[in-house]
C-alpha cells in the first residue's frame, strides 16, 4: 500500500480566513488558499484545481501504462481536467470532472486509442474516488 499526505492550515474563519496547503513531497509548501483564491481568482490555489491536476495526471499516467501494455511504445499525451463546483443546498458539491485529451501514438488506430482511453478514464484511482460525472473528449492525431 502506498500512502501520500497533504496538509492544510486555516487562520481566521469564513471569508476573512486565510489558508495554506502543503504536500508531503514539498512541491506545494504553504501555498495560499481561501475564499478569494477559490471564488474570486486571486493568486493562490484551491481544492478544485488541485483535484483537477490530480485527475489529469492520474488519468494520463493510467492511459500511458495501458497503451504500453497494449504494445505501443512511442507517443505523447496531454490532458486537461476541468472540475465543476456547484451550489448544493447550503454548501457546494463537485459535480463533474471533464477530461480533454490530446494524443498521438505511433501505429494505433483511432478506435483502439479511444477504447483504451475510456478504460483508463474508468480505471484511474482518482476517477474511482470522485463521486461526480466524468467525461472524456479525445483529439487524435
Amino acid at each position: 500500500m502506498t500512502i501520500r499526505s497533504g496538509s492544510a492550515r486555516y487562520d481566521g474563519l469564513g471569508k476573512d480566513g486565510k489558508g495554506h496547503v502543503s504536500t508531503q513531497s514539498g512541491v506545494l509548501s504553504d501555498q495560499p488558499y481561501g475564499f478569494n483564491t477559490r471564488f474570486e481568482n486571486e493568486p493562490g490555489t484551491n481544492p478544485e484545481e488541485l483535484i483537477a491536476a490530480a485527475h489529469a495526471s492520474c488519468f494520463t499516467m493510467a492511459l500511458s501504462f495501458a497503451l504500453a501494455k497494449a504494445g505501443h511504445s512511442a507517443g505523447s499525451l496531454e490532458t486537461t481536467a476541468k472540475v465543476a463546483l456547484e451550489k448544493d443546498g447550503d454548501g457546494f458539491k463537485i459535480t463533474r470532472s471533464d477530461l480533454t485529451l490530446s494524443g498521438h501514438v505511433d501505429g494505433i488506430e483511432e478506435a483502439e486509442f479511444r477504447r483504451i482511453a475510456d478504460e483508463a478514464k474508468a480505471g484511474c484511482p482518482v476517477s474511482k474516488v470522485l463521486n461526480a460525472e466524468i467525461s472524456l473528449e479525445t483529439s487524435f492525431g
